[in-house]
Order: C-alpha cells, then sequence, then structure tokens
C-alpha cells in the first residue's frame, strides 16, 4: 500500500487533527444506510498521522466481503499491512502515546456482524491511549451506542471535542434522506 502524505499538525492540536478527520470523512461514499466517518491514528508525542481511514474505504473481514468497513477499522488495516501484522498485533507497533480521532463515537455493536470498533480498540491492549470524537452517534441505525463506559474501563480516556459538530453531522449524513 502506498505511503499516504498527511499535513503537518502540531502535537494535541484536537481541533486540527478533528478537521483532518472531517476531511477524509467527506471522501467515504454518501448513503441512506451508512454514516460517513473519518479517522485518523496519531502518535500524540510527536503529532505524527500513522494512518487515516473512512467509511466503506476498504473491504471487509470476511474473504469476499466487498466491504463494511468503518473509519476506526479502516486505520487499523493500513497499521496492519503497513507491518505485515495481524490487526490485532498492531498494538505492538504502534508508538507508546497512539491516540484516536474519529469524527463520531466508534461503535460498540455492528448490525453486520462484524466486531464493533469498540472491540477493535479495547482488543489492542491499552495501545490506544485516548479517543477523540466530534459527535455522538445518531440513533439512526442503533439506539443508544455508547461505548464510553466500556473504553473507559479498560483504560482508555475518550474525549469530546466541541465546535465541529453541525460540520460533522452534515458530512456524517450526507445520503440520508431526512437530515
Amino acid at each position: 500500500m502506498p505511503s499516504q502524505i498527511h499535513p503537518t499538525i502540531a502535537p494535541r492540536d484536537h481541533k486540527a487533527f478533528m478537521e483532518y478527520a472531517l476531511q477524509v470523512a467527506s471522501q467515504s461514499p454518501p448513503g441512506p444506510d451508512k454514516f460517513c466517518v473519518g479517522a485518523c491514528l496519531v502518535d500524540e508525542d510527536s503529532g505524527r498521522i500513522l494512518s487515516t481511514g473512512y467509511s466503506l474505504e476498504l473491504p471487509g473481514d470476511r474473504p469476499g466481503d466487498p466491504g463494511r468497513t468503518h473509519a476506526e477499522q479502516c486505520c487499523f488495516i493500513k497499521i496492519s499491512e503497513q507491518f505485515n501484522t495481524a490487526e490485532v498485533q498492531i498494538g505492538n507497533v504502534l508508538p507508546p502515546n497512539t491516540v484516536l480521532y474519529t469524527t463520531m463515537e466508534p461503535c460498540n455493536s455492528r448490525l453486520t456482524g462484524n466486531k464493533s470498533c469498540v472491540d477493535r480498540i479495547i482488543g489492542l491492549d491499552g495501545a490506544i491511549k485516548a479517543v477523540y470524537v466530534g459527535i455522538q452517534e445518531p440513533n439512526t441505525f442503533i439506539f443508544a451506542n455508547s461505548g464510553r463506559d466500556r473504553l473507559e474501563k479498560a483504560g482508555i480516556r475518550m474525549v469530546f471535542l466541541e465546535g465541529l459538530q453541525d460540520r460533522i453531522l452534515e458530512v456524517a449524513m450526507a445520503g440520508h434522506k431526512n437530515r
């Protein structure tokens, strides 16, 4: 997989990282049965963007699955491919203070039967220290999707960032009839 050029963003410039995740989200194909979400996996100490992902960017988990991948999952798949390791093992190659920026809170369950993003994050055994979130998931497909308690019980901070909610929701709901 070719290396992607990412902007240079100062460490802990949360708004700039979320703006970039929103830019990534806008690449997701719109549709009435999904959200357009973007994510950035970041070395919090250096500000280096390790990978990005957006909804439906990559093929899915199962052979022949055309892809119902979520943004966070795509970030993990890219790291897995870069280091030629299983997705569940990427915690071994991530920098010590890796954080995740995602325009929408990570899913706590999946209607497709795929592993949830909360499960994927927790499954990395503490490799991701914090998840910075733009908006809560609307109650469109799954009611009251809150993985925050599960993440925090696993020692992973979840922080909602203020200021971009309207723009994030506009991108997330692209393709929905009743926006």
